[in-house]
């Protein structure tokens, strides 16, 4: 968290603890701290007070989006392949079958190209057999490799195809490196989460254009318009709007300083090592993305090593046994397997400084050869020079 945050959230969290939802001078003033909340992350996305909701994080405000506009409408959800969990579970576990009363729906999945952008012709096809589509979802930036998407571009396509459908993105990658008030514009409903631009974790936000656009999936209590009932984490909603405004200030120099790092970083492992292949050419993806593939090594026990020598990084996803597979993100962009196992995602923000760029190349490239002179393969054996081996960057 930012610090200004902290310290935004600080008097709520004591003196300032009325329920905003009340009607006595103390909830009248948390009631108006929430409203000029509001207020901030309305000039920040690009939209009006009223079409801002505040929700418990990021997940929820995906689910409100897919799982209320099927609620309202019925129909098809489609996404692609390549989104987060939040969303690709929800279009996946769309079975066509009525529950609680809410209209049935159904899911569909949309092939990505190799650095994981939407193929817009599959999406375009599927939009013109499919005529029953509600909503598509689309991520802005994509949480593991850092791919762009171009949201007009996806508009484009969506409102000549589908006229009626929803458009949703989830930009909860997005704040910290791209304007949202250029991606608002293009969708009908847009989904962030506070911890993600230095804010508190459990507060989200979905933002609903001209108006309510879903059904609501929390209700009892009528808070926001009776678009997602629950008492207000007033501390929470404070700290991400001062973290959001901190962030929507701050972004063109930051993206400056952090593609400079990002780049140090990846190319100083590519100096150090052997086997190292960037996942998404640079061009295509936000700054403080830096995914890799190494060769030679599994994800599992590199990230071991890092963990021990206070490096936090993270690769793919685990199933439930505990062994670790490729992501489906990676599955999806067409990665060899062999190399997704090989995964390593190093992400740059506020806080990261040269110093832990120099440290982050060292730690790793030790990890990476103490694994080798384990595990020696002939892959690595034969490599030479730092590669650019794989067809995701050559195709560029």
């Amino acid at each position: 968290m930012r610090a200004e945050a902290v310290e935004a959230m600080m008097p709520y969290l004591s003196e300032l603890y009325a329920n905003p939802s009340g009607s006595h001078r103390f909830a009248r003033r948390a009631r108006q701290a929430v409203d000029e909340a509001r207020d901030t992350v309305a000039r920040v996305v690009g939209c009006h007070p009223n079409e801002v909701v505040f929700t418990g994080c990021g997940t929820e405000s995906d689910n409100m989006a897919i799982v209320g506009a099927i609620a309202r409408r019925g129909g098809v959800a489609l996404c692609p392949a390549v989104e987060h969990h939040a969303v690709l579970h929800v279009v996946e576990h769309l079975d066509g079958r009525s529950s609680g009363g809410h209209a049935s729906g159904r899911g569909s999945v949309v092939g990505v190209d190799a650095f994981g952008r939407v193929d817009l012709d599959e999406l375009a096809a599927i939009l013109g057999a499919t005529p029953d589509v509600t909503i598509v979802s689309v991520m802005a930036v994509n949480n593991e490799v850092g791919t762009i998407t171009d949201i007009a571009e996806v508009a484009r396509v969506v409102r000549r195809h589908a006229p009626d459908a929803l458009l949703h993105t989830d930009a909860v990658q997005s704040a910290c490196w791209l304007d949202l008030r250029d991606i608002t514009p293009h969708v009908d409903l847009l989904s962030l989460s506070a911890h993600k631009f230095g804010g508190p974790k459990g507060v989200g936000v979905l933002v609903e254009r001209g108006g309510p656009k879903v059904d609501p999936l929390l209700v009892g209590g009528g808070q926001e318009r009776e678009r997602r009932s629950g008492t207000h984490n007033t501390a929470g909603i404070v700290a991400a709007a001062v973290a959001l405004d901190l962030t929507d200030r701050e972004r063109v120099d930051e993206n400056v300083r952090l593609v400079a790092l990002r780049d140090r970083l990846v190319d100083g492992l590519r100096d150090r090592l052997d086997g190292i292949t960037e996942t998404v050419p640079r061009e295509y993806k936000v700054a403080g993305s830096a995914h890799v593939c190494i060769t030679g090594i599994e994800s599992e026990a590199l990230l071991f090593l890092l963990d021990e020598a206070g490096v936090c990084a993270s690769a793919a996803s685990a199933c439930a046994s505990g062994a670790m597979e490729p992501s489906h993100v990676l599955a999806a962009m067409g990665v060899d397997r062999s190399m997704a196992l090989g995964a390593l995602r190093l992400t740059l923000g506020q806080t990261t400084m040269a110093a832990d760029i120099e440290r982050a190349v060292d730690v790793i490239g030790a990890a990476v050869d103490q694994l080798r002179r384990h595990h020696p393969t002939p892959a690595v054996a034969d490599v030479s020079a730092p590669t650019t081996l794989d067809p995701i960057a050559s195709a560029s």
